[in-house]
């Protein structure tokens, strides 16, 4: 969590400090990369810095934090669908942006898998909880199984048919298919 003295810059100045640490974090990983190489980048002192930051952790945890608002902001809202075309649309749009928004923000989709295991990704699982209840409503998801698990296993999938998209492989019928046989009535 950045310092209070953070959060008082300009917006403006906010991001630019947090686009050049993302980019550094993206390229050379979060363990690799220089935090005095980031300050310097930055255009700030190594004082200025620590005013803001306890340190490149703190720092990192700022950049995953925004990673995942951007993402988030990417998927957008979930609304409630009234019918399983709505619903289907509604998914394949929401996947389709993602997808969108990482293959043009490749810092985002390096470090997207850190930035979803934070507590501001909270809103993602939110997101596919809303899809599953929502698909729940309308006899698309098997409600047989405790919604945690359908949620944790949809989201597993969903990460993986976005991998699978930005390899540059199409998301096509099959894929929607894996998706409605894992949720589909028990036989």
């Amino acid at each position: 969590m950045p310092l209070p003295r953070f959060d008082r810059l300009a917006a403006d100045r906010q991001a630019a400090i947090l686009a050049v640490a993302r980019v550094q974090f993206a390229e050379h990983g979060p363990e690799a990369a220089s935090y005095n190489k980031i300050i310097e980048l930055a255009g700030i002192s190594k004082t200025a810095a620590y005013h803001y930051f306890d340190g490149k952790d703190d720092l990192l945890g700022a950049v995953l934090d925004d990673v995942g608002a951007r993402v988030l902001g990417a998927l957008g809202d979930w609304e409630p669908a009234g019918d399983a075309a709505g619903f289907w649309g509604q998914l394949r749009a929401g996947s389709g942006r993602l997808v969108a928004h990482l293959a043009e923000h490749p810092d985002d989709q390096a470090l997207a898998p850190l930035a979803l295991e934070r507590p501001v990704a909270h809103a993602g699982t939110q997101w596919i909880s809303g899809v599953v209840a929502n698909g729940q409503e309308l006899g698309i998801i098997r409600s047989d199984l405790d919604q945690a698990l359908l949620v944790a296993v949809t989201t597993a999938v969903l990460q993986t048919l976005d991998g699978w998209a930005l390899a540059g492989n199409a998301v096509g019928e099959e894929a929607w298919s894996l998706l409605a046989g894992l949720w589909g009535e028990p036989r």
